[in-house]
């Protein structure tokens, strides 16, 4: 019996693998489609390996050892269906950006060990933070800062592929000693023109079929050509550089020979990597899984990602990412399961035994043009254009992403980005959006006297609403708010909190709360609140707090206090002067004012009158 059991849960922990389960759940329909979509892919997947591979300053050869692996990995372990993974874009410059400085003399073998070293750090990464459940770091870095980090890295790739795309080398550290490389070769006459004209139409033909036929295999068709043209035109003996016959076989099992040394850069290097991988997998999953009615799951999703690195490294591979444009590829030729995936990589893997030489006159402009489009889909120039109509502050949240990574360096640059974030995050809370509230006739409840300035006021009242939590960082500003708002001539008898945008108020706030309503409290002005949430009012409570605030000037609703105070006091609601309306906190937040409205604005409650006039 107990042999059964453990017998029941090993079978049970075997299905929990998404490609075990996927295979004892496949449908025979499915395999006609997810054959064809394996061939069609695979004349994607070769010749952008091979690019992005070059485009990490790694043999082209790698680019298809990381293809064949991590496709493997992932239909192993990668709970998407039809997700494809391999080589990407916006890793190769940071692949680049970690391994080249590491590397003397142009060690090709050195230059492997240290990528495929980065992949299985990448990949510990990614495991780690599958366990922890942090799916939620993919979060860090908001969209426009993101924006700005792909302009960057597209023009960075753009600028740094240009040299081969034109036929000659430019020797730069950096992004503006490559542009003048660009142009001085230009304007000194280097380029060669046989290279120039397969590059600048690669450009052309993969941008053209893009948009006018784009469910033509345009990478394959450009390439087909290229090949062509370079034995018919013998574009070798012309100065056209050719990628040559590919090593023949498939590399074995291989631990990655690196110094103690490199492990620190390569370690900062994996953390950025690993989270441009992980923005990209979570965002792509997403999309594709909303449009197939499947659900995403952000930590298995890591958990793949990360098989699918470590496959790639012990097979001299390097990091890989998802790719929206190869799995919309595989989508449109019907691919169902991961069998796409295997598919491919069985092709590539029959390639590299039985024909090595089937690449040997596939020119390296051609590559280049490959890597040069593949740049333009990262730029999102209408995106920023938005921001800077509608929020500009977010919009130079962008520009600095953009000029981190075009002018420090793309390991900065999405350093940068991330702290450009984060930061905007603190700067909501630490600013966050203040003001007066009042009444509107002919409006339910209490609202913005920015938005309404003609609103009405009860005398010696003030509605005040501080739209964050209320901690450390936030509480001086607050509090100063308060005071000034208290200094008014007459000043106010209540100032009255709309304290439902208040998630939280720490100890720092705590006690300067308590030193604020005895200030206040001095100098005849009572502080009140109302709406605030059942465990902020219970740490209000722990804190002390009613020994200084008077516990009945805690109130349920806003409605309910301004009952409450009108009883006490028999005021009536009042228009502002003519000409004149309320005046809201002193410096508000940057940024156009948003609300209509808000917490502790929205109808009087079930069984509770409006305040009469």
């Amino acid at each position: 019996m107990r042999t059964r059991n453990v017998t029941s849960r090993a079978l049970a922990r075997l299905r929990a693998v998404p490609g075990l389960r996927t295979l004892t759940t496949y449908r025979r329909q499915w395999l006609a489609r997810d054959l064809v979509a394996g061939v069609v892919l695979t004349t994607l997947l070769v010749p952008q390996g091979m690019a992005y591979a070059e485009l990490a300053g790694l043999p082209a050869i790698t680019g298809l050892y990381t293809t064949v692996l991590c496709l493997l990995g992932y239909a192993v372990f990668g709970p998407s269906r039809i997700l494809v993974l391999g080589p990407d874009s916006s890793l190769g410059p940071m692949i680049a950006a970690t391994v080249l400085p590491l590397v003397a003399g142009g060690d090709a073998g050195r230059s492997v060990a240290l990528a495929s070293t980065l992949a299985i750090m990448v990949a510990v990464i990614m495991l780690l933070a599958s366990v922890a459940r942090l799916g939620f770091v993919a979060d860090l870095i908001s969209k426009p800062t993101m924006i700005g980090y792909m302009n960057g890295l597209a023009l960075t790739i753009l600028i740094g592929q240009l040299p081969k795309l034109l036929g000659f080398k430019v020797e730069a550290d950096d992004l503006v000693g490559e542009f003048a490389g660009v142009v001085t070769n230009v304007a000194d006459g280097h380029v060669v023109p046989a290279a120039a004209a397969v590059g600048i139409g690669g450009v052309v033909l993969l941008l053209v079929l893009g948009r006018l036929l784009p469910k033509v295999p345009a990478v394959l068709v450009m390439v087909v050509l290229a090949i062509a043209a370079t034995s018919v035109l013998r574009l070798g003996e012309h100065g056209v550089g050719l990628v040559g016959v590919l090593p023949e076989g498939f590399p074995p099992f291989t631990v990655p020979d690196v110094r103690a040394s490199d492990l620190g850069p390569l370690a900062a290097g994996a953390l950025g990597i690993a989270l441009v991988s992980l923005t990209d997998t979570i965002s792509n999953a997403s999309a594709f899984a909303a449009r197939t009615g499947q659900e995403v799951r952000g930590n298995q999703e890591m958990a793949a990602i990360g098989a699918a690195n470590l496959a790639a490294g012990f097979f001299r591979g390097f990091p890989v990412s998802t790719s929206g444009s190869r799995t919309a590829v595989a989508e449109r030729a019907g691919a169902r399961t991961q069998l796409t995936g295997v598919v491919g990589a069985v092709l590539i893997v029959l390639m590299l035994v039985l024909v090595p030489g089937l690449f040997r006159n596939l020119p390296q402009p051609a590559l280049a043009a490959v890597v040069i489009v593949a740049s333009l889909s990262l730029a999102d120039i209408p995106g920023t254009v938005r921001l800077w109509r509608q929020r500009r502050v977010e919009f130079l949240l962008s520009v600095t992403a953009f000029l981190g990574v075009a002018f420090l360096g793309v390991l900065t640059g999405i350093a940068i980005a991330v702290g450009l974030s984060v930061l905007n995050v603190f700067r909501r809370a630490w600013w966050p959006y203040s003001t007066v509230l009042g009444r509107v006739p002919g409006l339910e409840g209490f609202h913005d006297v920015r938005s309404y300035p003609h609103a009405e006021l009860l005398p010696g009242l003030v509605i005040y609403r501080f739209d964050a939590p209320l901690f450390f960082a936030n509480a001086r500003a607050f509090r100063d708010e308060v005071r000034r708002l208290a200094a008014t001539d007459p000043p106010p008898a209540w100032i009255l909190v709309a304290a439902e945008p208040m998630t939280d108020v720490d100890t720092t706030a705590a006690d300067l709360l308590a030193e604020l309503d005895e200030t206040l409290n001095a100098a005849d002005v009572h502080l009140a609140f109302a709406e605030l949430k059942d465990p902020v009012r219970r740490k209000i409570d722990r804190y002390g707090l009613t020994r200084t605030i008077d516990p009945n000037h805690f109130f349920p609703t806003v409605e309910s206090a301004v009952a409450a105070y009108r009883l006490l006091t028999g005021t009536r609601w009042t228009k502002p002067a003519s000409g004149e309306g309320p005046v809201g906190p002193g410096e508000g937040p940057v940024g156009p004012v948003e609300d209509s409205g808000g917490p502790g604005q929205g109808p009087t409650r079930p069984g509770e009158e409006p305040a009469g006039p």
